[in-house]
């Protein structure tokens, strides 16, 4: 990708955590390929969707809809004061909806409305409120498009009340300290992924994307850097990876201020190699726990280091964001 392309895309969601304009609609394609490599999770569990408005959210129409096939034992969507009012009666703009769905009771195996149970919360929807969070110690496993400005504190929670999830974020959230930990430790880690690493959402906010990102005749905004994160294992979790390139010292040089040398390719890490490596982020995507350790991030084992703040350097040059891994014996 074009340097300038990507700048584009990250300025993207800089803009929408600055605006907390965060409604990104996810599509049921995406979904239903995400998905499909969890089945064995959702046996007799009660799903929550706590970011959804469930007029545009694929995520209710999912679940609802193979209610049957994962054989759930309930599904809530709780939603957002900004629901449409046309679309549910005895609603009002200031306040949040709650949707509950025990499954098919006609035996059509479709989701009728008089199937659905829908109610009006006192509140606004947050899901930070005690209503949303009393939802929430309910489920087992929550599946939704939490706002990318609150990913901190919606993961927090998550881990707080000890749920099961999938939910979709910024790549960039693995370098926030408070994530990256709960990856280091093995209590979060990267889902399937998006087809080729492209991500379509629906937004209603067209005026706010760079040109070449938003596209006005299907109405869906272009992300490069956003991914699944889960804390529910699949088996590419468990792929090991292939390792080909030779160690040699002229081709990886050590870092200027830490002791780990640079492998600025996941393909290319070394299989003679058994000391510390700075690998790109991207390499979580191919993370395989078996097959190796993360020891750190790069800022903050520089700061430990030296009490500086920095990213590793080579010859002078502060690098992009490094993940320092180790392979297992």
């Amino acid at each position: 990708m074009a340097k300038r392309q990507k700048k584009s895309l990250n300025r993207t969601l800089h803009a929408a955590k600055a605006t907390k304009q965060d409604e990104f609609y996810t599509q049921l394609s995406d979904i239903e390929k995400e998905l499909r490599h969890y089945t064995k999770h959702f046996k007799n569990k009660v799903v929550l969707c706590n970011c959804d408005d469930p007029k545009v959210s694929n995520f209710f129409h999912f679940f609802s809809h193979n209610f049957e096939p994962l054989e759930l034992k309930k599904l809530i969507t709780t939603c957002y004061k900004n629901c449409d009012a046309d679309f549910f009666s005895k609603h009002t703009e200031e306040n949040g909806l709650f949707l509950e769905y025990n499954g098919d009771k006609s035996g059509n195996r479709v989701p009728d409305p008089d199937e659905i149970g829908i109610r009006t919360l006192e509140g606004d929807g947050d899901f930070r409120s005690k209503e949303c969070i009393d939802l929430l110690k309910q489920a087992d496993i929550v599946v939704t498009n939490p706002p990318f400005s609150l990913f901190r504190e919606y993961v927090e929670q998550l881990m707080k009340y000890r749920k099961k999830f999938l939910i979709i974020g910024s790549l960039g959230a693995i370098t926030y300290k408070e994530i990256f930990k709960l990856i280091r430790d093995n209590q979060m880690w990267l889902g399937i992924g998006f087809a080729n690493g492209n991500a379509y959402f629906a937004t209603p906010y067209e005026r706010d994307f760079a040109s070449g990102v938003y596209n006005p005749e299907t109405g869906l905004v272009k992300f490069r850097n956003v991914t699944w994160y889960t804390n529910m294992e699949h088996k590419k979790r468990h792929e090991e990876l292939i390792l080909t390139s030779e160690y040699s010292p002229d081709r990886y040089p050590t870092y200027d201020n830490f002791d780990a040398i640079e492998v600025s390719k996941t393909k290319e890490i070394p299989k003679g190699y058994d000391g510390a490596m700075g690998v790109p982020i991207s390499f979580l995507d191919r993370y395989n726990p078996d097959q190796f350790s993360i020891l750190g991030i790069d800022r903050v084992l520089v700061e430990e280091k030296t009490g500086k703040v920095s990213r590793f350097r080579l010859n002078g040059k502060e690098l992009f964001a490094r993940v320092v891994i180790k392979k297992k014996q």
